[in-house]
């Protein structure tokens, strides 16, 4: 007598899948809880050569003293209004971009998609002298102009290959409907195609709010001026000042990524949509 399976083949597949997930997770989380529990050690301690999760005592002073040594309020501030600022043009320089590339004739299409690949390449180290060298002639440094000026062209080549592959997934009837009762370009793009790319347009203002709160190169390299440092300059000055001081670096570590971590907990709804969007335009 044969013995059956106690589970069917979808629970099993089910809790293998679930078992993937909590794993991978825990990578990412590990990472993070070691982090805080660090953050809270008293200051001047080496991090525990073991794992402890909640150190004796607690030192919630450490918060309190990261902002006692440096501006940090003011650096996030900046930093929050830079991102606040880019995120907007972003989206909007990318989509329309992704949007126009869609609706190209082939051959063009083809072109710019490779170049924009191209351009994912290039190191970004190669362009750094000749971006100071322009914005210096500008007169732009010493302001946050150079730190958006990337925004003007979509801040990267991957966002517009993002919205470019979403608005190509819309069917072309759509369109060509819209099209014979008078629509134009622009109308196409603000009443047809950017609400059909909501998932993708959350996505990329995701990507670019992390781009722009963690920039830390662009910063150091236009800014002289301490009132307009950002976050991640904060940081660097916080090592410099004291080293091997891991509390408070950690503490200040966990300062900068609680936004980004809040945020993709308030946006993780449109994450979960990807499924459904697919089904509307597969």
């Amino acid at each position: 007598m044969k013995i059956k399976h106690i589970f069917p083949k979808r629970l099993t597949y089910s809790s293998l899948k679930l078992l993937i997930v909590l794993t991978v997770t825990a990578c990412f989380l590990l990472p993070m809880v070691w982090m805080v529990s660090t953050s809270l050690r008293t200051p001047g301690l080496p991090p525990s050569p073991s794992i402890e999760w909640l150190p004796r005592p607690l030192a919630f002073s450490n918060y309190y003293l990261i902002f006692q040594l440096l501006p940090l309020g003011r650096y996030a501030l900046n930093s929050l209004l830079i991102a606040l600022l880019a995120v907007p043009i972003t989206l909007l320089i990318a989509s329309l971009a992704g949007f126009a590339t869609s609706l190209l004739a082939p051959r063009p299409r083809r072109l710019l998609i490779a170049f924009s690949i191209g351009l994912l390449i290039v190191p970004v180290t190669s362009l750094w002298l000749a971006r100071f060298a322009l914005f210096r002639w500008l007169g732009w440094i010493d302001t946050y102009l150079p730190l958006l000026a990337p925004a003007l062209m979509g801040s990267s080549p991957f966002f517009i290959l993002l919205f470019y592959w979403t608005f190509r997934q819309i069917p072309r009837e759509l369109f060509e409907s819209a099209v014979l009762d008078g629509a134009g370009p622009l109308t196409l793009w603000g009443r047809l195609a950017f609400p059909l790319a909501r998932t993708t347009a959350v996505v990329v203002a995701v990507l670019a709010f992390i781009m722009y709160w963690n920039d830390f190169i662009n910063p150091l390299l236009y800014l002289k001026s301490q009132r307009l440092y950002t976050l991640a300059i904060g940081l660097q000055q916080l090592q410099q000042m004291d080293s091997t001081n891991w509390p408070l670096l950690m503490a200040a570590s966990v300062f900068t990524i609680l936004p980004v971590f809040l945020l993709f907990f308030l946006l993780q709804r449109f994450f979960l949509q990807e499924d459904r969007l697919s089904g509307m335009f597969g």
